[in-house]
């Protein structure tokens, strides 16, 4: 389901709570939400849909991808860059990193670890900020 996009910076800076199966369904409501708003979003925090779970979903490269519970455990590389979000206006100053390693499980919630790096990787972190509360 296509669910309407959070502005509510209030609600938007809560850290996540951790996600279980049960949440599965958020999931998909987020990979039907994400490929709405195609044109304008690469990524897509659970709270961006109004519901707080450490759920993440990016865009790499040609497919969308489902992250439950994703922990950056190693970051290299750092550098100077501007974002904007879906849920917030204009475009704000933040500090990414070129490498990342990140631990998640999968839409099937099997435990994967994986590295990203470039487009990918800031994409991943912007969502995962999100989790943490931060606001870009």
């Amino acid at each position: 389901m296509i669910r309407p996009i959070m502005k509510d910076v209030i609600f938007l800076s809560q850290k996540a709570e951790q996600a279980t199966k049960k949440d599965r369904a958020i999931g998909q409501d987020m990979l039907d939400t994400l490929s709405a708003h195609q044109e304008e979003c690469v990524g897509m925090a659970a709270n961006m849909i109004g519901e707080n779970k450490a759920i993440i979903v990016c865009t790499l490269g040609s497919r969308n991808v489902l992250m439950y519970n994703p922990t950056i455990i190693r970051k290299a590389c750092p550098f100077e860059t501007e974002e904007g979000c879906l849920s917030l206006t204009g475009q704000r100053s933040c500090l990414r990193y070129k490498e990342i390693e990140v631990v998640y499980f999968d839409e099937s919630f099997r435990k994967k670890k994986e590295k990203f790096s470039g487009w990918d990787a800031q994409i991943i972190q912007h969502e995962c900020d999100h989790l943490a509360g931060i606001i870009i």
